[in-house]
């Protein structure tokens, strides 16, 4: 499909499948480099991470764990601002090395809360991955170690991402139809 309609909105494929596993594996290989020898714990931002933490566990050739917290600062297709913690983490990361999986780094806010959060627990390290990194809309300073795509601001759904809760299971990512 080279255009889906969700809701009141069209979209156009923008990246393929193909495109995306191959994004996935360079990251995975970077972060296979950078935690040989470790056991650090993937930590999946819900519900938007899953598809590219999955895909991404499956690249991985190191020991890791996995944990999901669930945050929210999205309403529709736009960021509200605000930060909600909806489902928190059960297990000390207390001397872990902590990756935080998140399916898109928008304004930066939510990373920026949850960087603040985390660090209160005392990890041994703590970095991020996102499949999709938007740098014009950063409103606040926030370093992805390892970043799939760098995009426009442009609203995306497919491959975890969704408009008002449809579209997460398209397997390719679609741009909004203006």
């Amino acid at each position: 499909m080279s255009v889906v309609k969700i809701h009141d909105r069209e979209f156009v494929k923008s990246i393929s499948r193909e495109e995306i596993a191959a994004q996935v594996k360079r990251v995975a290989e970077m972060i296979n480099m950078d935690y040989a020898g470790k056991r650090p714990l993937l930590l999946g931002v819900l519900n938007g991470c899953f598809m590219f933490l999955s895909d991404l566990m499956k690249e991985l050739e190191i020991e890791c764990e996995v944990s999901f917290v669930k945050l929210s600062s999205y309403q529709g297709s736009e960021t509200t601002g605000t930060v909600n913690q909806v489902m928190g983490l059960n297990e000390s990361i207390d001397g872990r090395d902590v990756i935080i999986v998140e399916d898109i780094v928008d304004t930066g806010l939510t990373m920026h809360k949850m960087l603040q959060t985390l660090a209160e627990s005392k990890p041994a390290s703590l970095a991020i991955a996102s499949l999709f990194l938007k740098p014009a809309r950063l409103r606040v300073p926030v370093e992805v170690k390892y970043s799939a795509f760098e995009i426009p601001d442009r609203f995306i759904v497919g491959y975890g991402l969704d408009y008002d809760g449809l579209g997460r299971n398209l397997p390719d990512v679609y741009d909004v139809k203006e």
